[in-house]
């Protein structure tokens, strides 16, 4: 990081063993107000950041065939808390930026070849509370956050040639008042927000591994619930709130497919949901009308392979059940709106 002058940076990272995080929770009463727990896989990760400066940066990031695995599990089935929040994350290479008040010119360049698997799961005899377990795979990821009027041009390549990405969360309730579990996976991920005069983002992504998410939740008794699966082969998002963006997306998905499977099963209670989404290839990019914004879009998808979402959702007692599936080859948002809309 850098506050108040420029940065110059040049990374590269390799990782090629197998990697593993692992946490267990056994309750036998009662574990409190609220529970907690974060389980992190992770085979590259970077952090850039400049306050009031220019950053010049060339990121490189490589996993060669191995398994990154994030694996957590909470079993209770006689105890109760309050609230119990949890996260399970599996990221190949993972790449974070930040600009605030200046400029910055970017590449990031990543290779993935590494299985990346996140497994959740949770039983709870009573939960009085809210209850998210949320569980996350990724190929590759890139997150870039600019701010104070900056400006930003970034160019990131994207290459999963993994087997496999799977994100599964498995979660089961005697009582529970809010409960949420969710599973998202994606080959291959970017997201750039930026407040500032412009945006500029290249992009070219491109996904072989077969993509899986799964979210399956049951309560015999509950007040709201849901299990939520999302899974896409590659997913970039660019926008700015303040000025312009200019877009040139490619975007390529062959290789071993795209599942999502969400399952809800209740007892008896209020309403459920079971919502699974699984797209090839998608794209959202943004500007702001009150803020003179232009969107400029160069667009190429192309999705090879199939796509299939399921969604079930079988109720004993109760006043709503949902289920919603969406199984899409490619799609693109581009558009225009006030702050806020």
């Amino acid at each position: 990081s850098a506050d108040g002058s420029d940065l110059d940076l040049r990374s590269n990272q390799t990782s090629s063993g197998d990697i593993l995080a692992d946490t267990n929770l056994n309750v036998g009463a009662n574990s409190g107000a609220q529970t907690n727990l974060t389980t992190t896989a992770g085979g590259n990760l970077g952090d850039a950041n400049v306050y009031g400066g220019t950053m010049s940066a060339v990121f490189n990031q490589a996993t060669t065939a191995s398994t990154i695995t994030a694996h957590s599990h909470i079993e209770a089935p006689n105890a109760e808390t309050g609230e119990v929040f949890t996260s399970t994350q599996a990221v190949a290479n993972n790449q974070n930026l930040g600009v605030s008040v200046r400029a910055a010119g970017v590449r990031v360049n990543q290779a993935n070849a590494a299985d990346t698997y996140s497994d959740g799961g949770g039983v709870y005899g009573l939960v009085t509370g809210a209850a998210e377990m949320t569980a996350g795979s990724m190929g590759n990821n890139v997150a870039l956050s600019g701010d104070g009027g900056s400006g930003v041009r970034v160019i990131v390549d994207q290459q999963n040639t993994a087997g496999v990405t799977q994100a599964a969360h498995f979660t089961a309730y005697g009582q529970v008042q809010d409960g949420k579990t969710t599973a998202i996976a994606a080959g291959n991920n970017m997201n750039a927000v930026n407040e500032g005069f412009l945006l500029d983002a290249t992009v070219n992504q491109t996904n072989q591994a077969y993509v899986r998410a799964q979210a399956v939740s049951s309560a015999a008794n509950f007040g709201a619930a849901a299990a939520v699966a999302n899974g896409v082969g590659n997913n970039a998002v660019m926008g700015d709130i303040g000025g312009e963006v200019i877009v040139d997306n490619t975007q390529f998905n062959e290789g071993g497919g795209i599942e999502a499977v969400a399952a809800y099963t209740g007892g008896e209670g209020y309403d459920g949901l079971a919502s699974a989404t699984a797209t090839g290839n998608a794209a959202v990019g943004y500007s702001c009308s009150d803020c003179s914004g232009r969107l400029t879009v160069a667009n190429d998808q192309t999705n090879t392979v199939d796509v299939g979402a399921t969604a079930t959702g079988p109720l004993t007692t109760g006043r709503s059940i949902s289920g919603v599936a969406n199984a899409v080859g490619n799609t693109a948002t581009y558009y225009i709106s006030r702050p806020g809309e």
